[in-house]
This record gives C-alpha cells, sequence and structure tokens, in this order.
C-alpha cells in the first residue's frame, strides 16, 4: 500500500511540475511579447475552458510558438542579408539557398512538438481549433464554400477537398505572415480546382450559378 501511494505522489508530482507553462519572453521586445499573448488569447477564449490555468497554460504553448517561428525566421533573414551583403555571384546564392534549407529544417524538426505539447490540456478536436485560430478559419470556409457552390459533389470528393486543405494547414500554421499563410491556401485551392475541372466540373459555370443562389437568398458575395 505504502509502495502505491508513493508511486501515486511521484505522478502527481510529476504531473503538477509539467502543468506550468512558461512564457519565453526573456530578451523579446515587451511590446510584440504583449501582442503575441493577445492574439494567443483569442484563440484560447473561443475554447472556453473552464479551468483558467489550463487556459493560461496553452496561451502560453501558442505564444511560445510564435516566438519559436519569429526566430526561425529572423536568424534566416539574417542569414540572407549578410550573404547578398558579403557575397556574389554562385557563393551568394549558395549561402541563401543554405540559410533557407536551415530554416525548413528547422521548421521540419519542431512542428510536432506543438500539437504534442498542447495533447497535455487539449482534446484533439480542440487542437484542430487552436490550428484553425491560428490560420485563420480558412479550412471549413473553403470546405463549406465549395460544397455550397457543387451541391453534386460526391463523398469522395468532398473527403479529398478536406485531406488537401488539413494538409495546407499544417503548411500555413509555420508560414511566417498572414500573406504567406493565405498564399498556401492559394497554392491547395489552384489544386482542388485542377482536380474538380478533371472531374468533369465546369467551375465557371458552377461559380456563377452559385453567385445567383447567393442574390437569391439575400447575401452578398
Amino acid at each position: 500500500m505504502y509502495r502505491i501511494c508513493l508511486i501515486a505522489i511521484l505522478f502527481s508530482a510529476l504531473f503538477t511540475s509539467a502543468g506550468a507553462v512558461e512564457l519565453n519572453s526573456e530578451g523579446r521586445d515587451p511590446a510584440y511579447v504583449e501582442s503575441i499573448v493577445k492574439r494567443s488569447q483569442k484563440i484560447v477564449d473561443k475554447l472556453q475552458l473552464a479551468d483558467a490555468a489550463k487556459a493560461k497554460d496553452v496561451t502560453n504553448i501558442i505564444a511560445n510558438r510564435y516566438f519559436k517561428l519569429n526566430d526561425i525566421y529572423e536568424t534566416r533573414d539574417a542569414k540572407v542579408k549578410a550573404a547578398k551583403e558579403t557575397l556574389t555571384g554562385d557563393a551568394k546564392n549558395e549561402a541563401v539557398q543554405a540559410a533557407q534549407n536551415e530554416k525548413d529544417s528547422k521548421l521540419y524538426r519542431c512542428h510536432f512538438e506543438f500539437p504534442a505539447d498542447l495533447s497535455l490540456y487539449l482534446t484533439p478536436e480542440q487542437i484542430v481549433e487552436v490550428k484553425d485560430g491560428m490560420t485563420y478559419g480558412v479550412v471549413m470556409v473553403t470546405y463549406n464554400s465549395h460544397l455550397d457552390m457543387i451541391p453534386s459533389l460526391t463523398d469522395e470528393e468532398k473527403a479529398q477537398i478536406m485531406a488537401w486543405l488539413v494538409e495546407a494547414r499544417e503548411l500555413a500554421i509555420d508560414a511566417e505572415t498572414s500573406n504567406k499563410k493565405h498564399e498556401v491556401f492559394g497554392k491547395y485551392k489552384g489544386r482542388i480546382n485542377n482536380y474538380l475541372t478533371k472531374r468533369g466540373y465546369d467551375l465557371k459555370k458552377e461559380r456563377e450559378a452559385w453567385y445567383e443562389r447567393i442574390k437569391a437568398r439575400g447575401g452578398s458575395i
């Protein structure tokens, strides 16, 4: 019985120590930290977590993710700038490409840390909500738009569209700016359009008919 109690206490202590997520704000501009924390808090607020301590931990995890991404891209930018200022020709191009490759490698190595950290506090469904919050909800907006535009989509086609949008979200979540995030989705929207065209859909006609239906519903395009 003593051994069982001791094990229970140790597990409880481990869980408690793991529960406090520190904000990685040291050495950062206070105004920047404040803006990132507010952005992260807005995402967490939508989860409606009842536990205030858990909400703070999740907020800090998201904010720390933004900080890490910023550090990766700032390092890349500094190396690209140095290469362009001090090198020429092939040497410059190779240095710039090396900086890009290093950035990609860092993003790949740390990509799965984020959902893993969140999984200590959130359900899989809530983690998806966080990812959607960090990518402006583009997945469902785009998916629902396609379903509304083409009511005759098959289950197979719907599944393929969703799979590509989820893949796009995984890339967009690590993009450096909002514009870059939307660029990622733009590429996948092009892939979806090509796929639907090959499946026999006339997207121009589908879109025109969709606009008419929206107007008839009293909506705006």
